[in-house]
Order: structure tokens, then sequence, then C-alpha cells
């Protein structure tokens, strides 16, 4: 696909020579880029760039008057770039989040920070004050550079007018190329203003990046490396294919798909990864990791042979390195990034290159060499493993169990839907219940696990995709961080569908104190009892907001709240002691997971020595 970049060095811009203030050569550059939506919030030193964006609007406002490039208003900064993080997870483009200086640039930190921890692309763009004042502690000042270049795969502060329009262009380079990453432009309001002529085309010469960039792509597979590849493949008896958000981010999950049915290997994802492959698929083992399936985590310690795609062995899923995949006599790793190759397991087979034409180069040599697997018995195997050690819970209980809930709400998803969510134990029921025929319908924060996420990205994703099922699975303890986000819903008439399972309190860090802290609920037990969910929702415009909290109900009122034909809200009132199983403690290996009461475990539990205070949470 030819990008807005290379349209644009290709023929003479048809604006090329004419003069505009900065901020409508801004604004013009994100037209050539394909934004068809900004998310953020108005002040002082953002304001030329917002009056800007209006007037880009009105000029080409359609017949039926809709606006080429919407601006969406949040609740605060915050919530504007998850949106802009939401939207970028949902289709892969460039998410933009546009914010005045000051506290406004420093609410968007998180967001940016959590961007960047999962390789979303997205550019913020921040008002600032005058040049000619930074540095005194002017109204609304922030250091943005400072704060935001150990947070953002890059940050430009722009003082000279003349490259902004180029400076602009290159954010968005940057921000989709490679391993994709936030980019933060901090503009003031003085370069806003300034007039020069639109060129249309240039870039900066940031040349070591580019190459950076351009070695990877231009390492293709050798046959020599594939022929080593195939060479471990086929000594091996149990492979698996271990499977991280890389593959998603490099639009490689079609070409994963086509390797693993090919050759049929099974397929373990990370939380990241969830989506490369379908989870209905026979080949799918879900989630593997801290709290992914029992099955899934018993595949790693039994394959020889684990094939690593995408993904960098973080402490969720090589929780105890050294003794992960402990029988796989190789282990082979693909990535986009060089740096997370032998990071923290080396490997005996590495290439680094653009995924989906690797693993399709893999494919067809395979196939040109006439490439035979028989996985069968291996195969046969999982699938005993996935009917012995399926995911369970209490279903005779009186009390509402989330997993329950979220069973129901996946039976009219049909692993169609986009879901976001928050972050803690209706997170991991979400990942652990809830179907996902294809990449890009689910969204969470991963590797910073911010609470709050899932209503704002939730709005970012509906914009994205008008035409799709768009559904929040919150918490009580999660939402709050951004429950203002509940106008916008309600605002811009968004049929997002909102669940919150409320437990009355930080269920997954209560789950953590009452198995390593000798229950001691300290902070985490917060009976926050008064807050009404319900009329918060009625309050900010939802015509349907229920709260369930009967049994016998669940499968009826779930099925009218996704069924509602517009903003949905439902609190959920669930088990207070319910918990996330199975769950591997930090630094344990996969032999001491606990699975709770209701799935089998093949281990003995362990007598070991268990995690104190100072683990990793």
């Amino acid at each position: 696909m030819t990008t807005a970049t290379e349209a644009l060095t290709a023929a003479p811009h048809p604006l090329a020579g004419k003069r505009m203030t900065g901020a409508e050569m801004v604004v013009q550059v994100l037209a050539d880029e394909g934004v068809d939506t900004i998310f953020g919030y108005s002040g002082g030193a953002i304001l030329p760039t917002y009056d800007a964006v209006f007037r880009h609007n009105e000029e080409l406002r359609d017949a039926d008057g809709q606006l080429p490039m919407p601006l969406i208003v949040p609740a605060n900064e915050q919530g504007a770039g998850f949106m802009a993080a939401g939207y970028a997870r949902a289709t892969g483009r460039v998410g933009v989040c546009m914010v005045t200086s000051g506290p406004g640039a420093t609410n968007t930190v998180t967001p940016v920070r959590d961007c960047l921890a999962d390789s979303v692309p997205i550019v913020v763009i921040c008002g600032q004050v005058p040049t000619h004042v930074i540095g005194t502690d002017a109204f609304q000042e922030a250091p943005v550079s400072a704060i935001m270049g150990s947070v953002a795969k890059h940050v430009f502060l722009v003082t000279d007018a003349t490259r902004l329009e180029s400076t602009v262009r290159t954010a968005f380079e940057i921000a989709r190329s490679g391993r994709p990453g936030p980019v933060v432009i901090d503009i003031p309001k003085d370069v806003q203003n300034a007039i020069g002529e639109f060129r249309g085309t240039g870039l900066l010469p940031i040349k070591s990046y580019r190459q950076r960039v351009q070695d990877v792509a231009d390492n293709a597979l050798s046959a020599s490396a594939a022929k080593a590849f195939f060479q471990f493949l086929g000594e091996s008896r149990r492979p698996l294919l271990y499977v991280g958000g890389g593959v998603i981010n490099g639009g490689a999950a079609p070409a994963l798909r086509r390797f693993a049915e090919r050759y049929q290997v099974p397929v373990a994802t990370t939380l990241m990864g969830i989506g490369a492959i379908d989870t209905t698929s026979p080949l799918s083992l879900h989630m593997l990791g801290m709290h992914g399936t029992a099955y899934a985590n018993y595949a790693v310690d039994d394959c020889d042979l684990l094939i690593a795609v995408g993904a960098r062995f973080d402490d969720r899923v090589a929780t105890d390195p050294g003794s992960f995949a402990p029988k796989a006599r190789k282990i082979v790793h693909l990535d986009v990034d060089a740096s997370e190759v032998g990071k923290v397991r080396n490997a005996d087979w590495y290439h680094v290159g653009l995924l989906a034409r690797d693993l399709d180069m893999l494919t067809s040599w395979g196939e040109r060499h006439n490439v035979r697997t028989d996985t069968s018995a291996w195969l046969a195997e999982l699938q005993a493993n996935k009917d012995r050690y399926a995911l369970n819970y209490d279903r005779d209980s009186e009390l509402i169990q989330p997993n329950f809930v979220v069973e129901e709400i996946n039976k009219h998803a049909k692993g169609e839907a986009i879901i976001s969510t928050g972050v803690g134990q209706h997170q991991m029921w979400a990942a652990q219940y809830m179907d996902f025929r294809e990449p890009r319908l689910w969204l969470t924060s991963g590797s910073m696990g911010t609470m709050g996420f899932g209503l704002p990205a939730a709005v970012g994703a509906q914009f994205a995709h008008p035409e799709r099922l768009v559904i929040d699975i919150d918490g009580d303890a999660s939402i709050r961080m951004n429950l203002g986000e509940l106008e916008t819903v309600t605002t811009y008439k968004l049929p997002i569908k909102i669940v919150v399972l409320n437990n009355f309190g930080d269920g997954m860090v209560r789950q953590w104190q009452k198995l390593f802290y000798k229950g001691r609920l300290s902070g985490s037990d917060k009976s926050l009892h008064r807050k009404d969910f319900v009329k918060a929702a009625q309050a900010d415009g939802f015509e349907y907001a229920a709260r369930l909290d009967r049994k016998a109900d669940v499968p009826r009122v779930v099925e009218e709240f996704v069924n509602f034909d517009g903003p949905a809200f439902l609190e959920v009132i669930i088990d207070q002691d319910a918990g996330v199983y199975p769950m591997v403690g930090p630094g344990l290996s996969y032999d001491q997971m606990i699975t709770g009461d209701f799935i089998p475990n093949r281990h003995e539990p362990d007598e070991g020595e268990e995690p104190d205070g100072s683990s990793m949470f």
C-alpha cells in the first residue's frame, strides 16, 4: 500500500507553495497522512492548531454534514491518549492525540508509556508556551521533552517553524515503522502561529534510524537459514509456537496461521498475542503464562522445540526463565527487534526481520522442499490435555461467578466483537473465556497493566470501527480511573457495551494478598460500596443501565445488554472471593502452577518455599 509520505514524494502536492500558519501545516500533514479522527482536549497553548482543525473541517464538510477529521473531546487528556491507543490497536494505523501544554501534556504520560510498552503507534501533539518563555516557569509550562524522553519512542520539540511540517511527517514515519511506538511533538504557540510556505514534501534527516529500519527490512531469510530451521523442525516431535504481540503489530497473523496449519504446529499466545490465531482453531492452546491455560503451560513444559515469534520471554510468561520450556532441545526466535533476541533466553536459531514476510518465506521454502511433519501424536496429547485441564470454576455456587458472565457474553460476541478491558481479574477472565477469530479484536494494557484503559480504548476502537460490536469488560476499581469517559460514550452516541464486574475492591491485589501475604488486605479491600454505578451511568445519559445480582438472571440480562440498540451499561455483582486460575506465582516454574479447586493439576502441590513480600507483583 502506498503511504501518504510516498505519495507526497511521487508528485507535487496540490497545496505546495501556499502560505500557511504552522498550525495549518500541522493539520494539512495530518490530512495527508490519512488521519480521520483526532482525540484531544483544548487549552491556550494548542488553540491555534485547534482553530486550524475547525476551519479544515468546515471547509471540507460533506453534503451530509460529515467532517473529514472530527475532533473527539474526552473527559481528560489521559482518556484522549487511550482513545488514540484504542484506535491504533484496533486498526494498526497511527492514532492521534492533541492536547495543550503543562497538565494537558503531563496527563498523557501514562498512555504514552503504555503505548511504548505494547508497541502501539500514536502521535501526541502538545501545545507549548512560546519559545521565548520556555524555561521561565511560564503559565502551564512543563518540560515535555524531559518528561517524555524516557517513555516515548521519540520526542520532538519544534523551535524552528521552517522544520515543523517535516517534523510532523517524520513523527508518523517513526511511529509506524520498525517496532511501532508513540511519538510526541511539542510545539510552542509562536511556532503554531508562524507563517511560512507549505512544501508538501520533506522529512527530517534521521539517517541512522532509517538505516536500522531498512536493515531489518532487507534482512530476508537465506536458504541456509531456512534449511537450518527445518532441520530443527524435522527433528522435533513436539514443536510449539510461542506467539507474542509482535505478530499482531507486524500484520503477521495470516502468515502465522498459514505456517501453523501447513506444518500442524500448535500455538500458544501471550496476552498481547491473542487473536494471532483463531482461538477456536484446533491448533490454538489459548494463552500461556502466569494466568494462561493449564494445558498451554503444560505444552510449554513438554515441547521439544519452542518457536518464539514476536515474543520477548517477559516475566508474565517466563516467570522463571531458567525453567521455561525445560525439555526443549532447541529454541528458535523470530522478531523485528534485535534487542529482544537473547535478552532473557538464548536462542539456538534466530532471525531479525519482517515477521509476515519471513513466516511466508519459511512456509514456501518448506513447500518447495517437500517438508513433511507428523505432529498427530503430539496434537492428540494436547487435545487430551485440553479436555482434562480445561478452564473451570464453581458452577454450582449461588453467587454470580465472573467466568459465567464472560462465557455468556462470549456466546453473543461469537469471537467477532472488539473486546477492551481494564486491568485486573476481569482482564484475565476476559482473556481466558472470550474467543477471538481475528487479530486486533483484543485491546488491553499488557506490559504496563494500566487500570482505566478499557473504557477510553473502547471509545477509540468504536470510532475506528463504527460497524463493529465493541464491549468493554471492566472492573469496579479499574473503571473508576477514567469513569468520566462514560459521558464521552453518550455524547457521541457510541453503541459501546460496558460491563463492570463488581467485587467491591481490587480483586487481583486481594488474590495475591490472600496467597502470599497471609490474607492481610492492606489497601485493597476498600469496601467502596458508596458508588452507585447504575445511577452514574444514568446521569451520563445511558438509557440502558442495569444492575445484575441474581445468577438466574444472567443469560437473559446479558442478552438484553449486548443486543441493546445504543450505549449500554451493566453492573454485575460477582463473588468477591472469585479468583483467577490457573496462576503461576512470581519467580515460580510452570510445574508449581496453582490451578485452584476446579481445574485438575498434574503435579502434587509444592511444599517448597513460597514467594515472599519482595516478589515482583
